[in-house]
C-alpha cells in the first residue's frame, strides 16, 4: 500500500449501508427506467411483438447475470469487472474492460435527463438547444444530491420502485379493461411483428439496453450489508421483474393504437389517453410513474458510474484521489468526473437521442458482457481452488453460451449505430487510451509504487 493511500485510508473506505432489498430496488428500478419516452422506438423496430422480446432477452441474458453473480461473490470489490478480467486476462484488458464498463454506466444519466426534458415537452415547447441545457441542469441538480449519504439514494430507490410499480400495474389494468383496448391494433397492421424476422433480430439486440442496469449490484458489493453469495438474487431480480413489467406495459399500450401511430408519438401513454378520450387522471399517473422510473435510473447509474471509477483506483489504474470519499462516504472526485462525462454526452446527443443512446450503450454492454463471461470461463480453469460462495452448475457450458450471445449483441448493435455516435465513441476511446499514458507519467513523478495491481479473494478479507 502506498504512503499516499495509507495516509488517507480513513477517507477512502465505502460504508456498508445497503440491504439486499435496497440493492434489488436500485437494480430493478434502474433497469425499468425510461419507457415513458422510449416506447415509440420499441414499436418502430418491431411493433407490439417487443412485449415477447423482453422475456426472451431475460432468459438469454441469464448466462451473463450468472457470470456477474459468481464472480462478484468470489471477488467482492467495487472494481468488479476490472478485478475479474485482471485475474483472467491481465491488467491491460482489465483497464479496457473497466473503461468500457464506465461507458455503459455513464451514458445513462444523460439519457434519463432527456426523458425528463421529454416530459416537460409534453407541457411546453422546448427547442433542441434548450433540451440539452435542461438535461445538463437536471444532472447538475442530481450531482449535488449524489454527494450525500448513500442511504438517501437507497431509501428513495425503495420508495420510487414500489410506487412506480404499483402505479404502472394500475395504469396497465385501465388500458386493458377500460374499454379502449382492441386486439385488432395488434393482430392487424402487420401483426405482432410487422417488420418480420429482421425486426425481431434487431430488437433482440438493441432492446438489451432495457436490461442494462442488471450489472449495477456488483459495483455496490462493498456497501452491501448481506453476504456476497446472495448477490445472485439481485442479479435475477434485475432480469425478471423488468421482464414482467415490460411485457404488461407493452401489451397494454399496443392494444390502444396501431404500431405506426405509437411509433410517431413522443409519450404514447399520456397522448393516447387524451386522443381516445380516456380518463385524464391516468395520463397524469402514467407521467408520474415514468418520472419515478427515470429518476431511479438516474440515481442507480450515477452511483454505479462513480463506483466504477473508485474501483479503477482500487486497481491503481487511476490515481488514489478517485478513492477519496467525503464525510458521507461518497467518492466526491468520481462524482465530478461522472458529471463531466454526462455533460459531454448530452452535448453530442442531438435530436435522435433514443437510438443514439440505445445503440451506443448496447455495443459497449455487449463488449463488457463478452469479457465478463470469458473471464468467468477462464477463472473456472485457472483458479478452480478459489472459494466461490455462489457456484453455477454447468458453468463452463453456460458461460460459453453467454460469450456467443454477447457477440450477437455487439454485431447487431453496431449495425444500428447512427452516424452521429461515431465521433463521441472515437473521442471516448482516445481518452481511454491516453489515461494509461498519463498514469505512466504520474508514476514517474514520484508515485512509482502506484502500479496496476491484481486483487484476489485474500484481499477481500483485508477490506476495511
Amino acid at each position: 500500500m502506498s504512503q499516499e493511500t495509507a495516509g488517507s485510508q480513513e477517507n477512502t473506505a465505502l460504508k456498508k449501508r445497503l440491504s439486499l432489498f435496497t440493492i434489488v430496488c436500485i437494480s430493478a428500478g434502474s433497469v425499468l427506467g425510461g419507457w415513458l419516452a422510449e416506447a415509440p422506438y420499441w414499436f418502430e423496430i418491431t411493433g407490439a411483438g417487443s412485449a415477447f422480446v423482453f422475456p426472451l432477452l431475460a432468459v438469454l441474458l441469464l448466462p451473463v447475470a450468472f457470470a456477474f453473480a459468481e464472480q462478484s461473490a468470489m471477488l467482492p470489490f467495487a472494481s468488479s469487472v476490472g478485478v475479474w478480467t485482471a485475474n483472467s486476462m491481465g491488467n491491460v484488458i482489465s483497464w479496457a474492460t473497466q473503461w468500457m464498463f464506465f461507458l455503459v454506466q455513464v451514458v445513462e444519466p444523460p439519457l434519463v435527463a432527456f426523458i425528463f426534458v421529454t416530459v416537460l415537452g409534453y407541457f411546453f415547447t422546448i427547442g433542441p438547444a434548450m433540451q440539452a441545457f435542461l438535461a445538463i441542469l437536471i444532472m447538475l441538480i442530481w450531482y449535488v444530491f449524489s454527494n450525500f449519504n448513500i442511504e438517501i439514494t437507497g431509501r428513495l430507490a425503495v420508495i420510487f420502485f414500489l410506487g412506480m410499480t404499483a402505479i404502472t400495474l394500475v395504469v396497465a389494468a385501465y388500458y386493458f379493461f377500460g374499454g379502449y383496448w382492441k386486439f385488432e391494433n395488434i393482430g392487424q397492421n402487420g401483426g405482432f411483428f410487422p417488420h418480420g424476422g429482421q425486426g425481431v433480430v434487431i430488437a433482440s439486440s438493441v432492446l438489451v439496453l432495457k436490461y442494462i442496469g442488471l450489472e449495477i449490484p456488483p459495483t455496490l458489493i462493498q456497501e452491501a450489508k448481506f453476504p456476497p453469495k446472495k448477490m445472485v438474487i439481485a442479479m435475477l431480480a434485475g432480469l425478471f421483474v423488468p421482464a414482467v413489467m415490460y411485457f404488461l406495459a407493452t401489451m397494454a399500450l399496443g392494444g390502444l393504437a396501431p404500431h405506426q401511430l405509437i411509433a410517431q408519438l413522443a409519450m404514447p401513454g399520456p397522448e393516447l389517453v387524451e386522443e381516445l378520450g380516456m380518463l385524464r387522471i391516468f395520463a397524469i399517473l402514467d407521467i408520474i410513474a415514468g418520472l419515478l422510473f427515470a429518476f431511479t435510473t438516474l440515481m442507480g447509474f450515477w452511483v454505479s458510474s462513480a463506483r466504477v471509477l473508485y474501483g479503477a483506483s482500487q486497481l491503481q489504474h487511476l490515481p488514489p484521489i478517485f478513492q477519496r470519499t467525503n464525510r458521507f462516504g461518497q467518492p466526491w472526485v468520481a462524482n465530478i468526473v461522472v458529471l463531466g462525462f454526462g455533460v459531454f454526452f448530452a452535448v453530442f446527443t442531438g435530436s435522435n437521442w433514443v437510438q443514439y443512446m440505445y445503440t451506443l450503450s448496447v455495443v459497449a454492454a455487449g463488449i463488457v458482457y463478452l469479457l465478463v463471461c470469458l473471464s468467468a470461463l477462464i477463472l473456472r480453469y485457472r483458479r478452480p481452488e478459489w472459494d466461490r460462495p455462489f457456484t453455477l452448475p454447468a458453468g463452463k457450458v453456460i458461460y460459453s453460451i453467454g460469450i456467443i450471445i454477447s457477440v450477437f449483441v455487439i454485431v447487431v448493435g453496431a449495425s444500428e449505430l447512427p452516424g452521429e455516435a461515431i465521433l463521441p465513441i472515437i473521442v471516448y476511446v482516445i481518452i481511454g487510451a491516453l489515461i494509461p499514458l498519463a498514469m505512466r507519467f504520474y508514476r514517474r513523478s514520484g508515485h512509482a509504487d502506484w502500479s496496476p495491481i491484481t486483487l484476489t479473494p485474500a484481499d477481500a478479507d483485508k477490506e476495511p
